[in-house]
């Protein structure tokens, strides 16, 4: 972004970049039309009336961006950002705000006064905002809210409608309880537990308690304004979005130079390590590693059915309580969907992880059905405890793998992780043959979540107390 837009710099002169990555933000959930509403003239009129608004609807349907068209046309007046970003922040759509001015999340402009409400005002709204919310979810919750600045000591943010629940961190109280962020693992008595997405984890203690601390940090292709997208991303997210397998998040802090994340710690560290018995864990079982499975489907049914896409699903982000538990973590990159479950938006950045990436996440397309296709390589890793790529392998990716027991050059039960001693063949092959549906080349052939998740459950309840046994693990 460059660093020569100010408030007072015109509409029209955002390039494109810029409009590109609004429109990523503000298409999905049509938060576009909360901003229309908000256009006033100068005689304090609205500059757009419902037959606008519908001109803007039907880009859509020829694969346009609402929100591109609208700040082309606002643009063609004498607009400016700062106007841009006061109807942002009214809002509360403070991702977005942060990509044109940065600072102004940190430092607000005194709100402008804005005109009464007309009747065509509200028709426009009475028309477009029940059909855009989220399921579930009231009208005070849909608006994105901002996190607060830090404080010297962790509090409860007394604010209703700000980061209720969450502690306000200080970057030096976080320094205090990693140990200075000490980069030796746990096992060898520092406080690093890896690495999560865009940023280092750490373990540390508040109030008794353990929890994880991630530290983000810039990386070669992301830029410091891209970082806090994604920060304010997962906070945002997870403050609204709430079950019992996605991660908790405890609190923030954003003081300093890196912004963090204070989650509650996993005692079990990730699937993926889980899958490859990591410091000497023992193997999941079969009914243990179908009840993560469930679990997991679960917290994206909920993601999906409350219009939000992952869009990095992956064996490394489900993360393990000390009941096995399985948590979605990883929000940064989370994006609302379109109104409808099947919806499909375009962004021009691609993100995720290879392994994972069906080829329409990979040519930018932003669906539930990508996640699908994700949840369908992490079955095969539940199947198999192979991890997802493996450069020393032949194939190297994992869903390339099921090519090969398609075409009969591997038996299934060659597939399967012989470090499970309970897995019984007809289930193995019920998952299994559910995995290809996920990983269908055509993304209309793949499954709902919640057709996932019904098979997974008729699969752990077709599982006998007899194969059940003792589950070493718990």
């Amino acid at each position: 972004m460059s660093n020569t837009i100010t408030s007072a710099t015109f509409i029209r002169n955002l390039n494109y970049g810029v409009r590109r990555k609004l429109s990523d933000l503000l298409d999905p959930q049509d938060s576009w039309k909360d901003v229309i509403v908000s256009i006033h003239k100068p005689t304090g009129e609205p500059r757009y009336s419902q037959q606008h608004l519908r001109r803007f609807e039907a880009v859509v349907l020829q694969g346009r961006s609402p929100t591109m068209e609208l700040l082309n046309d606002w643009g063609t007046s004498n607009s400016t950002v700062g106007e841009l970003v006061d109807i942002l922040m009214s809002h509360r759509l403070m991702a977005a705000a942060s990509i044109i001015l940065p600072d102004a999340i940190n430092n607000p402009r005194p709100a402008v006064p804005q005109p009464p409400d007309s009747p065509r005002d509200k028709e426009m709204v009475g028309n477009s905002d029940a059909a855009t919310r989220p399921l579930g979810r009231t009208e005070a919750q849909t608006k994105e809210q901002p996190p607060p600045d830090s404080t010297s000591e962790p509090q409860e943010d007394p604010e209703p409608n700000g980061t209720a629940g969450f502690l306000r961190l200080s970057f030096h109280e976080l320094k205090k309880i990693t140990g200075n962020f000490d980069e030796r693992p746990v096992s060898d008595g520092g406080s690093r537990l890896g690495e999560g997405g865009f940023g280092t984890v750490y373990k540390g203690l508040i109030n008794g308690k353990p929890v994880a601390v991630k530290k983000l940090h810039s990386m070669e292709d992301i830029s410091l304004e891209e970082l806090s997208v994604q920060f304010i991303q997962e906070v945002q997210t997870l403050m609204v979005l709430k079950h019992e397998n996605l991660v908790d998040m405890v609190g923030f802090s954003r003081d300093g130079h890196h912004p963090c994340l204070v989650y509650a710690y996993m005692s079990n560290g990730s699937l993926l390590d889980r899958l490859a018995c990591l410091d000497g864990s023992p193997p999941l079982s079969w009914h243990r590693r179908c009840l993560i499975a469930v679990g997991t489907a679960r917290g994206l049914d909920y993601l999906h059915s409350n219009h939000h896409v992952h869009r990095d699903v992956k064996s490394g982000n489900i993360l393990l309580d000390e009941l096995l538990v399985p948590k979605i973590s990883d929000f940064g990159l989370t994006r609302a969907s379109a109104t409808r479950s099947s919806a499909t938006v375009m962004t021009e950045r691609i993100v995720g992880t290879t392994a994972y990436m069906a080829n329409e996440a990979l040519r930018g397309e932003i669906t539930p059905k990508s996640d699908i296709y994700s949840f369908g390589v992490v079955l095969l890793e539940i199947l198999s405890g192979l991890p997802p790529v493996d450069e020393n392998r032949d194939p190297k990716f994992l869903m390339e793998m099921k090519d090969e027991i398609d075409e009969e050059e591997m038996a299934l039960e060659d597939f399967v992780d012989k470090k499970m001693t309970d897995w019984d063949l007809p289930l193995v092959e019920r998952t299994y043959f559910l995995a290809s549906d996920c990983l269908s080349d055509k993304k209309n052939k793949r499954p709902l979540m919640e057709e996932v998740l019904t098979e997974l459950e008729d699969v752990v309840k077709s599982i006998s107390l007899e194969q059940l046994g003792p589950q070493s693990e718990t």
